[in-house]
């Protein structure tokens, strides 16, 4: 059995922030920084992405966003859908389609909620997951890794803000 290795950490601000530097991202990276482009192409607000894989076993990987109705909803989860198919063959699990008021798609390891923004504030899924590091937007917020990408990013940087 090899020991993991501990991250190198990179002091930004006085004991709140922190990143690490990982190597060449696995295929897992690479999809949840697809998923944060494509909804990010798509328009979605608030987009966060969050890191679970230390706190649960449920996913490594939460992909929380928001749309403004429930046609823009359904818009943002079948680009997610397609994108993942095309780039991925992940066809992944859907949930919620039909009142698109929250669409939990699932594609084992990353988990993509689709939120209307009221259903979002009433629910605050990201204060139950608020420990877990969040993937700076500046990751997946580039023409590199929206879905039209002709190459891969090479590394990915975390972020843990304390509360």
């Amino acid at each position: 059995m090899v020991a993991a290795k501990r991250p190198v950490l990179y002091n930004s601000t006085p004991a709140l922030r922190w990143s690490v530097r990982s190597k060449p991202i696995s295929e897992l990276k690479r999809k949840v920084l697809v998923i944060g482009g494509v909804v990010l192409e798509k328009q979605a607000s608030d987009v966060v992405i969050l890191h679970t894989e230390a706190l649960t076993s449920i996913a490594d990987y939460f992909v929380i966003c928001s749309g403004n109705s429930e046609r823009h909803v359904k818009a943002i989860a079948e680009a997610v859908r397609r994108e993942t198919l095309r780039r991925f063959g992940d066809r992944g699990i859907v949930e919620g389609e039909t009142a698109a008021k929250w669409i939990l798609l699932d594609y084992g390891d990353v988990l993509v909620h689709i939120f209307q923004e009221d259903v979002r504030a009433y629910y605050g899924l990201e204060n139950m997951w608020r420990d877990a590091p969040h993937v700076p937007q500046a990751d997946y917020d580039s023409p590199d890794v929206g879905h039209r990408a002709s190459r891969q990013p090479e590394s990915i940087n975390v972020i843990h803000q304390a509360s």
